[in-house]
């Protein structure tokens, strides 16, 4: 119930959108009536194939599917990000206008009283002709080429956006949801053992596997991993878009990843786990070989020196599962009180309660925004403003992972996909 409001109030703002487009490309291209309904059918068939993907599993081949999802979601980002870019050169037209209207209502004030004070016969004469006719004044010859030119660049402005928002859009759905990096970074934790002095954490997070996160995307992933040569794989949450079918791609995927590291793989649900199903999440997990850490704990090391990696189940369980969601109680209840603690937990916003008690918080979540176009709205939508990178509070830190897959449209802007190498360092 929930997915489908979410689904509906999408398509409705996506829909609106579209109107205030068509309507305004219409406009700046002078578009004649077959290639207004042209432009029609083509907005209109990018917002049904976007939904049919999404709701025709099932019916039709995944191959078709992911096709229709492609484009009607390529479409449907086209239109949501030249309709903000048109929004702003609209906005930006309206303020210059009210402030023209403003000056001239300014230097026209000061003539009127003028005229307000001096004799009526030299009024008269002044602001009329023969037979007291008013004759307007002439307006100044270089005021009149100024209207073309506010016309031209307002029309160049409205086609910059179209431009943008279109071409951006192809861009992110088949160049920069590939354009995968390793980000590497070193992270400070008090009390770490010098034996374990640069012990190295490969994170995976996001993947979404589903229709647009298949083979192709695992090896890529797999490929990725073996590059960063990591002591520990760790996974933290929406491993799986929202089809339990997924499932077996996941614990093949899994069990590719465990060689890879001598520590082999931790895993945690996120809310997409949820959605798709718990239960099938983490036994493809634990038949892939993964030890799932469901508010647990578990040892990393040895004699020589080791540390707690605390696992929580994701924020949005409390929400679906009586008693569920993240108890980082629980998980240290599984490990020694004296140890240093990193903790995978999927949300960022867990972590201001977990940062009084662990050294380190890997997360994941927010994809860094996905779509970022010159700013970054999540900067100010998501709470606390985590969104990717570092960030400390008091003593410790959070590490934001910004996904390897996608979520709604298969597009990455501004915000390529992530495998994060994390190095510890004793302090």
């Amino acid at each position: 119930m929930r997915f489908l409001l979410i689904a509906l109030i999408v398509l409705l703002v996506v829909g609106l959108m579209g109107v205030y487009v068509h309507r305004r490309a219409s406009r700046v291209l002078g578009l004649g009536p077959r290639a207004r309904r042209a432009l029609s059918f083509l907005l209109a068939a990018g917002l049904i194939a976007m939904t049919l993907s999404r709701l025709g599993r099932g019916a039709l081949p995944d191959g078709v599917l992911r096709a229709m999802g492609l484009v009607g979601s390529t479409i449907s980002l086209a239109v949501l990000i030249s309709a903000v870019l048109l929004a702003v050169v609209d906005l930006g037209q309206l303020i210059a206008r009210l402030g023209r209207a403003a000056l001239a209502r300014a230097a026209a004030a000061p003539r009127a009283a003028d005229l307000a004070g001096r004799p009526a016969d030299a009024a008269a004469r002044e602001g009329g002709g023969a037979g007291g006719e008013a004759v307007p004044p002439a307006a100044p010859p270089s005021a009149l080429p100024a209207l073309p030119r506010r016309a031209f660049l307002a029309n160049g402005a409205a086609g910059s956006a179209f431009l943008i928002g279109g071409g951006s859009a192809v861009y992110g759905a088949l160049v920069g949801r590939h354009d995968y990096v390793i980000e590497e970074i070193a992270i400070p934790i008090p009390g770490l053992p010098r034996s374990l002095d640069g012990f190295s954490i490969v994170q995976l997070s996001d993947i979404h596997l589903g229709l647009f996160v298949g083979e192709p995307e695992m090896r890529a992933a797999e490929d990725l991993v073996r590059k960063a040569r990591g002591d520990l794989v760790v996974m933290t949450g929406d491993l799986i878009d929202f089809d339990p079918r997924y499932a077996e791609h996941l614990g093949r995927l899994t069990r590719r990843l465990g060689p890879l590291a001598r520590e082999g793989v931790a895993a945690i649900p996120g809310n997409h786990d949820h959605f798709a199903g718990i239960d099938a999440t983490i036994d493809a997990l634990e038949r892939g070989g993964a030890h799932v850490l469901q508010n647990r704990g578990r040892v990393i090391g040895g004699a020589g020196g080791a540390f707690a990696l605390l696992g929580v189940d994701d924020v949005w369980a409390r929400r679906r599962v009586p008693g569920g969601g993240p108890h980082l109680g629980r998980a240290l209840a599984d490990v020694p009180r004296d140890l240093p603690r990193v903790l995978l937990c999927h949300n960022p916003v867990f972590f201001p309660e977990a940062a009084g008690e662990v050294a380190l918080q890997i997360s994941g979540h927010t994809h860094g925004g996905q779509v970022n176009l010159v700013v970054r709205p999540a900067d100010v939508v998501l709470p606390h403003g985590y969104v990717a990178g570092l960030y400390q509070r008091g003593g410790a830190h959070l590490y934001i992972n910004r996904g390897f897959g996608t979520a709604g449209p298969p597009a990455r802007i501004g915000a390529p996909p992530e495998v994060s190498r994390i190095v510890l360092v004793a302090a």
